[in-house]
């Protein structure tokens, strides 16, 4: 297990961009950290890294945003106002998770059943 320890935005965004270098179909990040701990920083960073030129915020509200004009289609959730575990069956995670592309996912540690094994922890 690596340690990366960022100890500014910038270095928190890098950190995304360091990471999309190492993903292919398939991948998951799970991110968890406290709020404002850059879980949407690292993101914009990773997306970015992967070709798109849109905008990156938390899907807080809409569970997931999806980019798809980079690399490979990035798939960005947010599990902060995720009440309860129908919400994400109805999302169908494993299409996303199983399909074309990578996904990202703010706060994966409040449904951490629902993450895949091969998933990469992102603290």
């Amino acid at each position: 297990m690596a340690t990366f320890i960022s100890k500014s935005p910038a270095e928190t965004e890098a950190l995304g961009r360091r990471f999309a270098e190492e993903v292919g179909v398939g991948s998951v990040l799970a991110l968890r950290g406290e709020l404002g701990s850059g879980k949407t920083l690292f993101t914009k960073g990773f997306v970015a890294s992967m070709g798109s030129k849109a905008a990156v915020s938390s899907p807080t509200f809409t569970l997931v945003h999806e980019y798809r004009d980079g690399r490979l289609p990035v798939y960005h959730f947010d599990f902060f106002r995720v009440e309860n575990c129908q919400s994400l069956v109805r999302l169908g995670l494993d299409d996303y998770f199983f399909g074309d592309g990578v996904s990202v996912i703010e706060w994966a540690d409040r449904f951490a059943e629902f993450i895949p094994e091969q998933a990469r922890w992102i603290r």
